[in-house]
């Protein structure tokens, strides 16, 4: 359907070499974008890069640590260079320092925050005059169950994706006079690098999942193709400020 076709469209993810991140990517290709994604590790993003070519279309990847605020900004610029425009920005970088409130440290909150939350901040904010320049566009922010539920070993990632909520809903009612559409989603339980290590070092989580989701498994990356080109189309243009569960039903469960 045209309604949800992004020929055309250049779209930027961050995190996007792996995981959720790349599950949104892969969407993002196959419904035509070129896609540029932003990552650490030299290898993943090769790896990515060859699998997003696979769907025919042009990809590239770009290293840079969102923690910085100068490596946010030069991001932006460099796909922006690279392809001449920005029509999608993905916010999805993401990590869970796992401790109990009161071990943490400032330096961990800090960083925590940095890479969750400021590191969206400063994304939008530097896509912001290029999305203007483009006649719209859209920015889909990863905030995460723990935007509305607490967990005692979460603090600092659980503070960073409430704050994501809320930032997408200031950022959709600043930015729709521009026709720029601000959503968040909010990821259940989902098989990924970060989900392992959580099952490694919280006992019982595996089961404590399964029994809580109504779909009875885990989320995989392919589940974020879709609600990807679903908010990076014209489908959703009258869609903003929104913060949608992706899993499986665990929010809706008692």
């Amino acid at each position: 359907m045209k309604l949800f076709d992004l020929t055309g469209r250049v779209a930027l993810v961050t995190g996007g070499n792996s995981g959720i991140g790349l599950g949104m990517a892969e969407g993002l290709a196959q419904a035509g974008a070129t896609v540029v994604i932003a990552g650490r590790n030299a290898a993943k993003n090769d790896a990515a890069v060859k699998r997003l070519e696979g769907f025919g279309g042009k990809a590239k990847a770009l290293a840079g640590d969102v923690a910085n605020e100068a490596a946010c900004r030069a991001l932006v610029e460099q796909a922006v260079a690279a392809f001449g425009r920005l029509d999608i920005l993905v916010n999805n970088a993401g990590m869970s320092i796992r401790k109990q409130p009161e071990i943490l440290t400032a330096a961990e909150w800090q960083r925590v925050l940095d890479v969750n939350l400021t590191s969206a901040f400063i994304c939008s904010q530097a896509a912001y005059p290029h999305m203007v320049k483009a006649g719209g566009g859209k920015i889909i922010n990863t905030g995460s169950m723990l935007s509305i539920f607490g967990a005692p070993y979460a603090v600092a990632y659980a503070a960073s994706k409430g704050g994501i909520v809320q930032m997408t809903k200031a950022h959709a009612t600043a930015w729709a006079k521009d026709n720029i559409q601000v959503n968040a989603i909010l990821p259940g339980w989902i098989d990924t690098d970060l989900t392992r290590a959580a099952r490694q070092q919280v006992e019982g989580l595996h089961e404590r999942v399964l029994a809580r989701t109504p779909a009875r498994r885990w989320g995989l990356p392919d589940d974020f193709a879709g609600i990807a080109v679903f908010l990076a189309s014209g489908a959703s243009d009258f869609v903003n400020g929104a913060a949608i569960a992706i899993d499986g039903g665990y929010s809706s469960q008692g």
